[in-house]
């Protein structure tokens, strides 16, 4: 890949502080874009430790739920990239009132994703409207079976998702395709691979 693509590296807060301080210096040489929940997040405290110790921004939040707590990581200085997900912190509203307390702090926001394509869709609305975007967050390129619960593909052109210009979300759901899957599984999360996916 060379330069060509930037290093993403999270933990899911499985670290102690010093820890993920260690990993930390090892990590910087290879000046990745951020180093996500190095600790878990119910300690902004000890997670402002570890983005004081290094000069990786630290990105976290897809496990916070409400405005209060990413208040809390964004006053300690615990987080300089946020990862809300929409479908967590109460939709779009709550969402643009999280991005806009991270600009006022200097601090960005990459949306989270592990819902399908409704969140996906709410995803690029935040995106759209947010000076303090960073990056967006997909599963593949959107093009996996859960996306034929949508009429209209998300779009994508030379890498970049092309924001819809229809109204609301821009999605319209595919009400006959949805109840040709009804869910009969019992988990309520999406399992790691246990191999990457290389496309």
């Amino acid at each position: 890949m060379g330069d060509k693509a930037d290093l993403l590296f999270g933990t899911h807060g499985q670290f102690t502080a010093s820890g993920a301080k260690r990993m930390a210096r090892r990590l910087e040489a290879y000046d990745p874009l951020w180093f996500e929940e190095p600790i878990p997040p119910e300690n902004p405290a000890d997670m402002a430790e570890v983005a004081r110790y290094t000069a990786i921004p630290v990105a976290a939040g897809e496990r916070l739920c409400t405005k209060h707590e990413f208040a809390r990581l964004l006053e300690a200085g615990a987080a300089s990239i946020l990862q809300m997900n929409l479908g967590r912190v109460g939709g779009l509203l709550e969402a643009k009132k999280i991005a806009s307390m991270a600009e006022t702090r200097q601090a960005q926001i990459a949306p989270h994703l592990y819902c399908g394509p409704v969140v996906a869709a709410a995803n690029i609305q935040i995106a759209t409207c947010s000076p303090n975007f960073l990056i967006l967050e997909s599963i593949g390129r959107f093009d996996g079976p859960f996306m034929d619960f949508l009429t209209t593909p998300i779009s994508w052109e030379a890498g970049f998702v092309l924001p819809p210009v229809s109204p609301g979300l821009g999605a319209e759901l595919n009400d006959a395709v949805i109840a040709a899957h009804p869910y009969t599984g019992k988990e309520l999360h999406l399992n790691m691979v246990a191999e990457p996916v290389n496309t």
